[in-house]
């Protein structure tokens, strides 16, 4: 497909410094398949951090992050069903896949060989796909998911990554049955969001952290029925054998056995972080009482259309910090000192314009 004439606005990093300026790109036409959305929230992920400052050595710069979008429908193609303009919509971790392999006939194209992200990928007509730090995307209706009414494109937009990449765990580990223990082991962008969706569910919810500060938020604000410090070996050793199930959503390298040793026989560990160094792991941590440690990445298209509902119907969102476009590289500093409760989401629709007229001028 051919550009389009009109010229959009993203912030782009050019090098591993990852700072973020504006940059004007082109956007394909809206093609048959496809749907055309105008940018109004973005959140930030950790991972776009990752991503700008090439820390995962795989960036093909310039990069426009971004991966938790939420915005308007403009314009659809003649061959889309689902949505019309004016609709409400998201776009989350990928846009593109081959659409015909196994696990995509499944309904699970985040397992696609072919998949392609909605930043930093290459894209099947050979373009680099650029993220919703912008003013607007073109998407095939496959990859857009439907808003409910009663969901804020602003606290909707982190549970496009955020949501689904614990609610898939959640739902195919069995760890959504009302009356289960569930520890949820992190209390940051993923950890937040799991608590709600393991409250949702009707099961019971132990945050675990290193913080001895999240034990009021965890439990007043998060709704969170206990709390246990890793740190502390009497609320460790009370808390043996007592969960189904544990959300693991730590990105730092920190010892896995003894947080096993939480778990009840046949009980699982769900890794949903991602640690930059390797995990070490004794094996009777695993093979004693029939342990697992398994991982789960994101979630198919239809998995992430359930999960938004769900969330819609009981009321679950992300606990964010709304930003401007002028402040992002700020933001990115803070999140990499994990300063934000919980989510950054930038307000695309009414700063980005502002921002990139400011230094243009």
């Amino acid at each position: 497909m051919a550009p389009t004439t009109a010229a959009n606005v993203g912030l782009a990093a050019r090098d591993a410094s990852g700072h973020l300026s504006p940059l004007t790109i082109a956007r394909r036409n809206t093609g048959d398949n496809d749907v055309a959305i105008k940018i109004m929230f973005c959140g930030i992920c950790h991972s776009d951090l990752h991503s700008i400052k090439n820390e995962w050595q795989n960036a093909i710069y310039p990069i426009i992050p971004g991966h938790e979008i939420a915005g308007v429908v403009t314009e659809v193609g003649k061959n889309v069903t689902k949505f019309k303009a004016g609709d409400k919509v998201g776009v989350g971790c990928m846009v593109n896949s081959c659409q015909s392999c196994e696990n995509c006939n499944q309904g699970f194209e985040n397992n696609c060989p072919g998949i392609i992200f909605t930043y930093n990928s290459v894209d099947r007509d050979g373009t680099v796909t650029y993220g919703g730090y912008s003013s607007m995307v073109v998407v095939h209706e496959r990859f857009v998911v439907r808003f409910p009414e009663a969901m804020p494109l602003d606290k909707g937009a982190p549970l496009l990554c955020a949501g689904i990449t614990v609610y898939s765990p959640m739902k195919y580990h069995g760890l959504n049955v009302p009356g289960m223990h569930v520890g949820v082991l992190g209390l940051g962008g993923l950890g937040h969001v799991a608590v709600k969706f393991g409250k949702a569910f009707g099961m019971k919810v132990t945050v675990i952290s290193s913080s001895p500060g999240k034990k009021q938020e965890a439990i007043e604000r998060l709704g969170a029925d206990a709390f246990v410090l890793s740190k502390n070996a009497k609320e460790m050793q009370a808390a043996l054998g007592t969960m189904d199930g544990i959300i693991n959503t730590v990105s730092a390298n920190i010892p896995v056995a003894p947080l096993l040793g939480l778990l009840k026989p046949n009980g699982k560990m769900i890794l949903v972080g991602l640690p930059e160094k390797p995990i070490e792991i004794p094996p009777f941590a695993l093979v004693s009482r029939n342990k697992t440690l398994a991982g789960s990445c994101i979630g198919g298209m239809a998995d992430t259309q359930e999960m938004i509902d769900m969330a819609a119907k009981h009321g679950v969102t992300a606990d964010i910090e709304v930003i401007g476009a002028d402040y992002v590289n700020a933001a990115m500093e803070r999140l990499a000192k994990a300063d934000v409760r919980y989510r950054f989401v930038i307000d695309i629709g009414n700063t980005l314009g502002d921002c990139a007229a400011a230094v243009s001028e």
